[in-house]
């Protein structure tokens, strides 16, 4: 079968490597969509990261570069391994790209699974990719999604799920107002999570198509391009001179974390979505002053359920946020490149591994 496989930073090839073998207690999917995350886009220009080098295996899977690239992603079951009775050919699914040490607790009311030594993801570490034609996964990490939710938008569940735990971090409820700086596809779906529990959004973001893509798709109602209007003005005029009660960081750029700092009421929370792969600074002194709570948060852990349920049942659409459709071959060119030099101009981009699911003309 054909994959997308990362041997070094720059250096992704689409190879031919061997069907994975169907596993006991593992679920083999035909992989329909993948989206191209921000973290491969990271992997590709500032990588490794994530990726362990040629020559050091992951701890977990045992595998170094080159692996398969791709955790976003959805499909349907084509078999199912000795042991799983709850999945059957055809299912759609999506899948919760984990590779975790088999002692952890990864059960419905575990809250740190995803922060346990040597936590990797599928995609990333090893055991597979989405940017291959098949895969398989261990049945903990695949969940079931209705027929009515189309593949292609299934695919976004999964960024969809990090916007969900990014949201649990803040602490926000509804009525509360959150600045968001980035309208990338982490940030706007923070801000569809935020919208359907009833929270304020005011979204930064410099591109006009992302910023146009935040109102078209109902996620806000307020938008700020910060190289031509005051963000901070905006919230304070939003919100009675206070600021907002919480921010999220999902740009990996240094003048909108100090916009966050500066919008933020005292005492709020500002929790830090993106992937930085540089150092970012920090004036204490404001951090200190205001009592502001600066959060982490990396992924998701046990979100998956909320983020299907937000999608099957209506209260979040996945559709507006869809800006591209391609297939392996044109990975990198209209892909990758797309999204790292031209990132204004798209939003998510979904790959096809076998073509598929793309239409020709």
């Amino acid at each position: 079968m054909r994959a997308a496989r990362y041997h070094d930073r720059g250096d992704i090839r689409i190879e031919q490597i061997d069907e994975p073998e169907l596993l006991p207690g593992a679920v083999g999917i035909d992989v329909a969509w993948c989206g191209i995350c921000g973290t491969d886009l990271h992997e590709y220009a500032e990588g490794p990261i994530f990726v362990p080098p040629e020559g050091h295996p992951q701890p977990i899977s045992g595998e170094s570069a080159p692996i398969t690239l791709g955790h976003e992603m959805s499909g349907t079951v084509y078999a199912v391994g000795a042991g799983v009775d709850d999945l059957a050919v055809g299912d759609h699914v999506v899948v919760e790209p984990y590779i975790i040490r088999d002692d952890v607790d990864t059960g419905p009311q575990s809250h740190d699974y995803h922060l346990s030594p040597d936590m990797n993801f599928i995609g990333l570490g090893g055991r597979g990719g989405g940017l291959g034609e098949r895969i398989v996964v261990r049945r903990r990490w695949v969940h079931r999604i209705a027929d009515s939710v189309p593949l292609d938008q299934a695919a976004l569940i999964e960024p969809l799920a990090v916007g969900v735990h990014a949201v649990e971090r803040s602490g926000a409820t509804a009525g509360d107002v959150a600045l968001i700086t980035g309208a990338g596809p982490i940030g706007l779906l923070t801000a569809a999570v935020c919208r359907a529990r009833g929270i304020t959004t005011v979204i930064s973001e410099p591109s006009s198509l992302r910023r146009q893509k935040a109102i078209d798709s109902g996620v806000t109602e307020h938008v700020v391009d910060p190289t031509t209007e005051d963000a901070v003005a905006r919230v304070r005029d939003l919100t009675d001179g206070r600021g907002a009660h919480v921010g999220f960081e999902c740009t990996s750029v240094q003048p909108a974390l100090d916009t966050l700092v500066d919008a933020v009421r005292p005492t709020a929370v500002i929790v830090v979505v993106s992937i930085w792969g540089h150092p970012a600074t920090l004036d204490m002194q404001k951090i200190v002053l205001k009592e502001i709570d600066l959060r982490g948060t990396i992924a998701y852990v046990n979100s998956h359920p909320e983020a299907i349920a937000l999608v099957e049942e209506g209260r979040v659409d996945l559709a507006p946020f869809i800006t591209g459709r391609i297939g392996l071959d044109h990975l990198i060119d209209e892909g990758f490149e797309t999204l790292i030099h031209r990132n204004e101009t798209a939003v998510k981009i979904l790959v096809s591994p076998s073509g598929a699911g793309l239409t020709e003309g």
